[in-house]
């Protein structure tokens, strides 16, 4: 029992998510089996990082209203998109970014059609929540982009995380 907590009081965990859903854990098919509150969805779109919960769902703001197709052939018009699922872990020094794995997508607004590869998709997110580092095909802007993401929402997590992380943004 702390100084600060009284007899009979229960201590309540703090949630480290970066998951920005107002505290709230993910409650959404399969919860119990897979948690997901601790996995953060990332944008990266015309060299801008973001954060964007919705991804986790496929109802980003970028992706809302697209109709998706894994032929990339009906998407000629499309802009490369991508979305990063960021794995936060917490150890006895605090919490720091532990896993990060980029997946592809072309967008094109106008036609409100898009290419994606779900499979990818799931396989990726499954990849950051073991801890794997997987940012090789992400062109050099959007490393920084989502670099200067991670660093600025939270600098602590952002030193105490793998060197394997931060060589894969450098």
């Amino acid at each position: 029992m702390t100084e600060e907590q009284k007899p009979g009081e229960l201590k309540v965990k703090k949630n480290l998510s970066l998951n920005l859903i107002g505290g709230k854990r993910h409650r959404g098919f399969g919860a119990g089996a897979i948690d997901l509150s601790d996995i953060a969805c990332i944008i990266i779109d015309n060299g801008e990082a973001y954060i964007d919960v919705g991804a986790l769902h496929g109802k980003s703001k970028i992706e809302k209203g697209v109709r998706f197709s894994p032929d990339r052939s009906l998407t000629p018009d499309g802009r490369q998109c991508w979305v990063v699922w960021v794995a936060v872990e917490r150890h006895e020094e605090g919490s720091f970014y532990a896993g990060a794995t980029a997946c592809e997508m072309w967008i094109d607004s106008q036609a409100m059609r898009g290419w994606k590869i779900l499979a990818d998709h799931v396989n990726k997110l499954d990849y950051a929540m073991k801890r794997r580092v997987i940012l090789d095909e992400l062109a050099e802007q959007e490393k920084e982009a989502l670099k200067k993401l991670l660093m600025e929402h939270n600098p602590q997590w952002w030193e105490r995380s793998t060197d394997e992380l931060k060589e894969g943004l450098s």
